[in-house]
């Protein structure tokens, strides 16, 4: 894919602003989904200079940890994480390669248009979708701005190689990254960012930004970074520096 710099910092408008319900019709209100530590606030830090246009790494290893399918069908096919190649029209600046995921905001709006509460936000920030409430309505995936969420068309099954510790997702469900969630609840980093530390390129820092001696809150403080379609006021926790 390619796009130019104003058009990624302009990616797609949140467009959904609420949803209505039938009179009469009341939702049970989602339990408490998450032991996860309130007091942390995981984001991630993506440097684009450092990224190479031609590695996969990092989409590779998120569809291979995640288990998220590919059915060879351009307009069904699945991607939590896509590499977005960027040029300046004007010349003057050489193209970047553009990693784009799931920014789990501060604000989601994907959370705030689902009618019942399958998208939610952990206490440490991660945005996550429960697929036993997900029906399928796609009001999320209008409303997310990255174009980060996919809409599950096809029975799925665990690939050869896949990770068994990460369910499978049934057709008709809504599925996005997850910052590898079952990877930080055991103090690992997300595949994605291993994958990239692995290839030696080092683009992406994930971590805690509530921690100032953490060293994507120290990098952050100290070095010029930006967010996509930080006008939106969503918050998001997906940096990126050089863009």
């Amino acid at each position: 894919m390619t796009m130019d710099r104003r058009s990624v910092l302009g990616l797609g408008g949140a467009a959904a602003a609420g949803v209505m319900l039938a009179p009469g019709l009341h939702l049970i209100a989602a339990p408490n989904k998450t032991e996860a530590d309130g007091n942390k606030r995981w984001a991630m830090l993506i440097d684009v200079n450092k990224c190479a246009s031609d590695c996969t790494a990092c989409t590779s290893a998120c569809r291979t940890e995640n288990n998220v399918p590919m059915f060879g069908d351009p307009t069904r096919d699945i991607h939590w994480i896509r590499k977005v190649e960027l040029k300046d029209k004007s010349g003057r600046r050489p193209s970047v390669s553009l990693p784009v995921l799931c920014n789990h905001c501060e604000e989601p709006p994907c959370v705030h248009v689902c009618p019942t509460e399958a998208s939610f936000v952990r206490k440490d920030g991660i945005v996550l979708v429960d697929k036993h409430r997900c029906i399928g309505c796609r009001y999320c995936m209008i409303a997310c701005p990255y174009k980060a969420r996919s809409l599950v068309y096809h029975k799925t099954k665990l690939p050869e190689g896949g990770n068994p510790d990460v369910p499978i997702r049934g057709s008709g469900v809504v599925e996005k990254c997850t910052f590898c969630v079952h990877r930080v609840d055991d103090g690992k980093l997300p595949a994605c960012v291993e994958a990239c530390n692995r290839e030696g390129h080092g683009a992406m820092l994930f971590g805690d930004l509530n921690d100032p001696e953490s060293e994507i809150a120290k990098r952050i403080k100290s070095v010029p970074t930006t967010t996509v379609r930080k006008d939106l006021g969503l918050e998001p926790h997906v940096h990126y520096q050089g863009l």
